[in-house]
Order: C-alpha cells, then sequence, then structure tokens
C-alpha cells in the first residue's frame, strides 16, 4: 500500500498570549493523495497560514502527527528535514519572495543548486519551467524589471521546478489583479498536476477554491467540508 503524499492527524497547536494559551489548531486531520487538489478558506487569523507552516515542516505542532511521503516531520532533525523540504514539497506564497538581485533564471534555478545539481543541469530545467510558465523570453530579466503577474510565475516556476510531490500555495493570488491572477492558477494548477503533485491552497477568493477538487474550511481549530 502506498503512502498518501500528505496524512495529518490529530494536529493540535496553541500559542501563549498573555496569561491563557490560544489554541490556534485542534484536531486537524487531512489526507490527500498526488494528482489531488484542496483549497482550504477561512476567517482572517482562522490559523490557515500556521496550519500551512506545520503542514510543510516549518514550526512543530504541539500534538498530532503530519507525515509527508511517509515520513513525519516530528522525527526528523532540522537538517533532514530541510532536505526533505527541497526533495518534496514546494512553495508559494502571497509575495514572490524572490532574490531581487538575481534573474528570473538564477532564482528558479535556486533549489537545484541546493541540492547540488550542476550549474548548466540545473539552469537548463529552469529554463523549461519557465518557457512552461509562459516566460521564455525573460530568462534573464531581473525581478524588479517584471510585472507583478511574471514575478509571480516565477515564484511558482521555483516551487514546481524540483518536482514535489506536494505544493504548499498561501494566498497564491492575493497580490496580483483578476486578469493576472487568473493566469497564475492557471499555470500553477496546470503544471502541477501534469507533475502528478499535490495541491494544497489557501484562499480568501471563492473565485480560486473553486478551481480546487476540494474545499475545506478551517472552523474553531478544525477542517470541515465547506
Amino acid at each position: 500500500m502506498t503512502h498518501p503524499i500528505l496524512l495529518a492527524e490529530q494536529v493540535r497547536k496553541r500559542y501563549t498570549e498573555g496569561p491563557q494559551p490560544v489554541e490556534v489548531l485542534r484536531e486537524v486531520n487531512l489526507r490527500i493523495d498526488g494528482g489531488q487538489t484542496v483549497a482550504i478558506i477561512g476567517a482572517s487569523g482562522s490559523g490557515k497560514s500556521t496550519l500551512m507552516h506545520l503542514l510543510g515542516g516549518l514550526d512543530r505542532a504541539d500534538g498530532g502527527h503530519v507525515q509527508v511521503c511517509g515520513r513525519d516531520w516530528a522525527q526528523m532533525r532540522p537538517k533532514a528535514q530541510g532536505a526533505w523540504r527541497n526533495q518534496h514539497v514546494g512553495f508559494v506564497y502571497q509575495f514572490h519572495h524572490l532574490l531581487m538581485e538575481f534573474s528570473a533564471l538564477d532564482n528558479v534555478a535556486m533549489p537545484l543548486r541546493i541540492r547540488r545539481t550542476p550549474a548548466e543541469q540545473a539552469h537548463a530545467v529552469a529554463a523549461q519551467m519557465l518557457q512552461r510558465m509562459g516566460l521564455g523570453a525573460r530568462l534573464q530579466h531581473r525581478p524588479g524589471e517584471l510585472s507583478g503577474g511574471e514575478r509571480q510565475r516565477v515564484a511558482i516556476a521555483r516551487a514546481l521546478v524540483t518536482q514535489p510531490q506536494l505544493v504548499l500555495a498561501d494566498e497564491p493570488t492575493g497580490n496580483l489583479d483578476s486578469d493576472a491572477a487568473a493566469v497564475a492558477l492557471d499555470m500553477l494548477l496546470d503544471v502541477a498536476l501534469s507533475q502528478g503533485d499535490a495541491v494544497i491552497i489557501v484562499t480568501h477568493e471563492a473565485a480560486v477554491a473553486a478551481r480546487c477538487q476540494r474545499q475545506l474550511r478551517l472552523v474553531n481549530g478544525t477542517l470541515q467540508e465547506a
């Protein structure tokens, strides 16, 4: 029996604010397999970004388990977590977080270079991914020379260039106008699903959530079918 791409069971997270702890997540359960898309919606402050950090191993849960590709984040040391993320997880955020002094090509090649892929090979793979994003003519442009939509597509290319099994996208179109958002979302879903990735998108936009196979709402620290 193959492992799910992502398995979260009874996940809990609390923060201490003042004299009383605040329970942000309680008994969150989620399973997602390759080729599946899930939208997570919820009110501001409901814990959506916190959940994404836990799913991607960027933060530690106070209870429960999160497994990605069969391995539990809590059972790995930080160095092993970093290597596992680089191999299996791609992140897309509302803001592109590109390195402004580097070209689009160098930004997209960065995750491959981190895993010690030779520069020529990393650039060739990065160029192919940028071509798929419709940015073949913009390889040598720096982020400051690109539009907001183009910068976000570079960020999406960077997340997908390693062919991760899991893509975590936190408000990936939230900083774009409607036309640029539609193009970026199309590119994200088309390329990710062609690779067989599992995709989780946190969004407050109903139109974005509707593009996913499942819509879940985060309410009072738990996930419910929307």
